[in-house]
């Protein structure tokens, strides 16, 4: 595929090419979609031993001064005050509707909040985090920074550490300083590094280096993060769309619940106390045929709901998919009828996630 000029390359560009990755354009990048193993191959190796993904696309930022904690707040109803030094959160950007603007990951490093946000979404996140800044305080891009992602069980033994699942620190790996914490997007355990752009391609040779370590591209990673029940922003969340509704209330702090003092708190508190319309489910098709996003969900003959995100997944040899059905036919087990390309292929319901995950708790 030849890929336009007008797309951004991540201080790895020249390396995926070296290796041999197939580039696509992806939120405004050239990205690898798979190296010559081939997305099947990468999946299944970061499921058995250690993959490693360039994630440098994503938005970095930190948040500065005091109150840094209280004024993220007003834009998220994560308990980022309640974030302890050393650990990370997932949380939500909401608007007054109620809508997910955003999923982001902060980080609590003592003297300042470090973010990263979805690629798709940073030129619209930073401009609301900073509108909720009161003086004093400071929201600082890092557009300067790459991010890597080293996924899959053998990370533990070629990155020996004490740290656990969502702490973040910094770290040396290779002589080169970076800021680790201990998260991804694949179910598995694993490292996503915040390194300077100018050291990302030594740090990356590194990790390539390692003993078990494959490079991976995005196939691979939206094909595990489906099978871990991972949200993908753009397919699975938007704007509409509420935590109650995304089945993400477990994002929302318990005293925020009592306070109800985040934007869109009217609609949340309504769906939380009422139930909401429709919810985010797991879909296992029947055969091997997969339902992809936009794949209608019936029910009796009658439409219930949409596919947002579906593929084959590889670790549990067979089709599965998440999407919004009504709130009646979301129980474990409920019979549906995707319209797979006019044709009726029956599902169900199942719990998420497809596959365990597996992080260093």
């Amino acid at each position: 595929m030849t890929v336009p000029e007008t797309l951004l390359d991540t201080p790895l560009a020249g390396l995926h090419r070296e290796l041999g990755g197939r580039m696509v354009p992806f939120a405004g990048y050239a990205m690898p979609v798979q190296y010559p193993a081939g997305i099947m191959a990468e999946h299944q190796h970061c499921r058995a031993a250690a993959a490693l993904f360039d994630v440098s696309h994503m938005g970095q930022a930190e948040l500065l001064g005091e109150g840094a904690a209280a004024a993220l707040e007003r834009v998220s109803p994560a308990d980022v005050q309640g974030l302890k030094p050393g650990r990370q959160r997932y949380g939500l950007l909401l608007n007054d509707a109620g809508g997910i603007v955003d999923d982001f990951m902060v980080a609590n490093l003592g003297d300042r909040l470090f973010l990263v946000v979805n690629a798709s979404r940073k030129h619209i996140d930073l401009p609301l985090i900073e509108s909720a800044l009161p003086a004093g305080v400071r929201l600082n891009p890092l557009p300067d920074r790459a991010l890597l992602a080293i996924q899959g069980p053998g990370v533990a033994a070629i990155i020996p550490s004490a740290m656990r699942f969502m702490d973040a620190a910094l770290m040396t790996i290779a002589g080169i300083e970076v800021l680790a914490s201990r998260s991804g997007y694949t179910g598995e355990d694993g490292y996503e590094l915040s390194v300077p752009a100018e050291r990302a391609e030594a740090l990356a040779r590194a990790l390539l280096a390692m003993p078990g370590v494959m490079p991976a591209g995005l196939g691979a990673r939206d094909s595990l993060r489906l099978e871990a029940g991972l949200c993908l922003y753009g397919n699975d969340l938007d704007e509409a769309t509420s935590p109650v509704e995304a089945n993400l209330t477990w994002s929302i702090g318990k005293r925020r619940r009592m306070a109800w003092d985040f934007p869109g708190a009217d609609r949340v508190r309504a769906e939380l106390d009422n139930g909401p319309a429709r919810l985010r489910v797991g879909i296992r098709p029947e055969g091997r045929q997969p339902a992809r996003a936009g794949t209608e969900v019936q029910q009796g003959g009658a439409d219930v709901g949409v596919v947002t995100s579906g593929g084959f997944g590889p670790s549990v040899n067979g089709p599965v998919a998440m999407g919004y059905v009504a709130r009646p036919a979301a129980a474990d087990g409920t019979e549906l009828t995707l319209m797979v390309r006019g044709k009726p292929l029956a599902a169900r319901t199942a719990p998420l996630p497809f596959h365990p995950h597996r992080y260093a708790r």
